[in-house]
């Protein structure tokens, strides 16, 4: 199986319900193991500002699933959840982003990993920095590349999520 890292995030309805929903789809199963997860960052809208504050967060687990499959479950997820699309950046009521599949490289239309914008954002970078600090991608350290956000504002609004914190 191989390391795979998950941003996800909400800005509609029950943010933190919608992320542990999400969460708990994602790692039902097999197929996608559960590693970590960081805390729940409040966190100003990307790309678009004129919409509701998001909550995001960064998960890592492990895969025997192909890149393209992985991202299938993705949007089945995002699906499952309610997420329907609108225009891009807008308001979404959940995202799930694959971030990196181990140290693959990949550059297709539909899918690049590592993601295209992860180190252009600090709601992925500094969440990811928490579980994975001295993760390298594409030559890059994470850790290092989190602290250029230290001074924007993103509190914590709940602690990391679980299975176990999954509700029944």
């Amino acid at each position: 199986m191989i390391e795979v890292g998950f941003s996800l995030g909400s800005n509609v309805g029950d943010k933190l319900g919608n992320l542990e929903r999400a969460l708990t789809l994602l790692f039902d199963g097999p197929t996608v193991s559960f590693g970590a997860c960081s805390s729940f960052y409040r966190t100003a809208p990307w790309g678009y500002a004129a919409q509701d504050w998001f909550v995001n967060l960064c998960a890592v687990g492990r895969t025997d699933l192909a890149p393209d499959a992985l991202l299938a479950r993705c949007k089945a997820v995002e699906a499952a959840v309610g997420r329907e699309k609108t225009f891009r950046w807008g308001p979404r009521i959940i995202d799930v982003d694959i971030l990196y599949y181990g140290t693959d490289e990949i550059e297709e239309p539909d899918l690049a990993i590592p993601h295209r914008e992860l180190f252009n954002r600090g709601f992925v970078l500094v969440p990811l920095a928490e579980i994975r600090p001295d993760l390298i991608l594409s030559g890059r350290d994470v850790g290092a590349e989190a602290r250029r956000f230290a001074g924007e504002p993103m509190p914590v609004v709940a602690p990391p999520w679980t299975p176990q914190s999954a509700p029944d």
